[in-house]
């Protein structure tokens, strides 16, 4: 079972849709065991991070994500789920992220003159390599809405850029920890192309596990 987590801040359906049309197939869910016995996990979001931490911490799925992500289970977070992967924001001070990635999330600036959010279609820089964008061309363009970005602390973990105003880091993979700032399910060919990709990590997961 992949799921799809449920926590009142996400495009649930949109994702769920779009994952369906890779062929590959995730319920929806806000339950403590259902996290707990998936083979992979999604993380979408759009909201605050504050209040994202506040509402994973009501449905006792904290320790749960935690859990899982160590235990080697791919999961995936989307936009405001990519960066609840984090240890810390500007947006929330002193409220604790997931950690499970070191670093914390930024607010842009707009001292540069920008529009905050950010909202529309950036093309991407791809690190050579990663899984999650294989197959997807350098310059691709996806969609993006937000005004908070991820700062890793290790740039090794960034698997693609774009630039708005300064540059920042578009997704991240380390191990079975994967993110996108932008949003797969509204990205079109491209974004479809990323969740078929993720399918394809799931069930290279799978087959590893089953060895």
């Amino acid at each position: 079972m992949i799921a799809i987590i449920d926590y009142g801040m996400g495009n649930l359906r949109s994702v769920e849709k779009a994952l369906e049309k890779v062929g590959v197939s995730a319920v929806v869910s806000s339950h403590r065991d259902d996290v707990l016995n998936a083979a992979a996990l999604v993380v979408p979001g759009v909201g605050a991070f504050g209040d994202a931490m506040e509402e994973l911490s009501r449905l006792d799925l904290v320790a749960p994500l935690r859990q899982r992500a160590a235990a080697g289970v791919p999961i995936l977070g989307i936009c405001l789920g990519l960066q609840i992967f984090f240890e810390e924001s500007e947006e929330a001070p002193g409220v604790r992220g997931l950690g499970l990635v070191q670093g914390r999330v930024r607010r842009f600036s707009s001292e540069a003159g920008l529009k905050i959010p950010h909202m529309g279609w950036n093309a991407l820089n791809i690190r050579a390599g990663s899984r999650l964008f294989q197959g997807v061309p350098e310059g691709a363009y996806v969609y993006f809405v937000h005004s908070y970005f991820v700062a890793p602390t290790d740039e090794q973990v960034v698997a693609a850029t774009t630039d708005y105003g300064v540059r920042f880091a578009a997704a991240i993979e380390t191990r079975n920890i994967l993110g996108v700032q932008f949003h797969p399910e509204k990205s079109q060919r491209t974004g479809l192309n990323i969740l078929a990709n993720f399918g394809r990590i799931i069930g290279q997961a799978a087959a590893g596990a089953g060895r």
